[in-house]
């Protein structure tokens, strides 16, 4: 079992007097990856459906991920996840692959199609076409990666030509796909290496890999994007017996979300229990 940090771009750890302890305590510890989430905008006041207060700080993933990168040397970078629609495919190509290229190739860029209605609109992006920006954006950004100059790219929402790009990213960049949706599994099965699903219990994963499994039967999927990796943010603390669930279930990783914690020490411990209970369940 893969094992991941999650969230600690928000809140107390903003911070890179906190970030860094946690960076190299992770590392120590054996965690494989590190996820940073996004929030452009919140809604002020809050609503049903917000996961953060207003006034809670959430740094940019990938700024956030380049400070990552510059104070560690194992740890894979995922974005967990950006919200895809709200940005523009070619900037955001050229943000992925600077950062692959500066971290030796440890990128994992986890993208979903969004769902905090307020946020989309203040960027511009309804949520009736956010799933049709999300497949274009996919699309739109493997071509300016890897098809040969100049580079031609036709799609509902972008349309460039004669065009290139360099430095193309380090290595293929995984491509990670969040979300709990039939969209979702699809997306995932048609253009992923993996799916990610958040604050899932082994009940809820199993089902969720039913879900993608269903997609496969359905949709096919590209042989050269070989088996599905599956990643869970748990819906709450790990123990060897949760971990045995999640991994019985047809889970290859654990992103553990250590928040709302606001202590760093307390945090600290928290991640070293966490990687206790997956040592514990091996």
């Amino acid at each position: 079992m893969k094992l991941g940090v999650f969230g600690l771009n928000s809140k107390v750890s903003v911070s890179p007097d906190v970030v860094r302890p946690l960076v190299e305590h992770c590392e120590a510890l054996g965690y494989e990856s590190w996820w940073a989430g996004e929030h452009v905008v919140l809604p002020s006041p809050r609503v049903a459906l917000a996961p953060m207060d207003p006034e809670d700080a959430i740094l940019d993933p990938l700024i956030h991920l380049t400070y990552v990168a510059a104070v560690s040397s194992t740890l894979l970078l995922g974005t967990g996840i950006i919200i895809l629609p709200q940005r523009n495919p070619l900037v955001l190509a050229k943000q992925v692959a600077s950062l692959d290229v500066l971290s030796g190739g440890r990128v994992m860029l986890g993208i979903g199609a969004g769902y905090l209605e307020p946020e989309l609109h203040a960027i511009g992006v309804t949520l009736a076409e956010r799933g049709s920006r999300t497949d274009d954006h996919l699309g739109a950004m493997r071509a300016i990666w890897y098809d040969p100059a100049p580079v031609t790219f036709t799609g509902m929402h972008t349309d460039f030509a004669g065009i290139d790009a360099h430095p193309r990213p380090a290595r293929s960049i995984p491509l990670v796909i969040g979300g709990h949706s039939p969209s979702a599994y699809r997306r995932a099965v048609e253009q992923g290496h993996g799916w990610y699903g958040f604050h899932r219990s082994p009940e809820q994963a199993a089902e969720s890999i039913g879900g993608i499994r269903a997609a496969i039967e359905e949709h096919g999927r590209p042989g050269d994007l070989g088996p599905i990796e599956i990643s869970i943010t748990p819906s709450r603390p790990l123990t060897a017996d949760t971990v045995r669930a999640y991994r019985d279930a047809g889970v290859h990783r654990l992103i553990v979300n250590p928040l709302p914690v606001e202590d760093p020490t307390a945090i600290a411990a928290f991640l070293t229990e966490q990687a206790t209970a997956v040592d514990l369940a091996r």
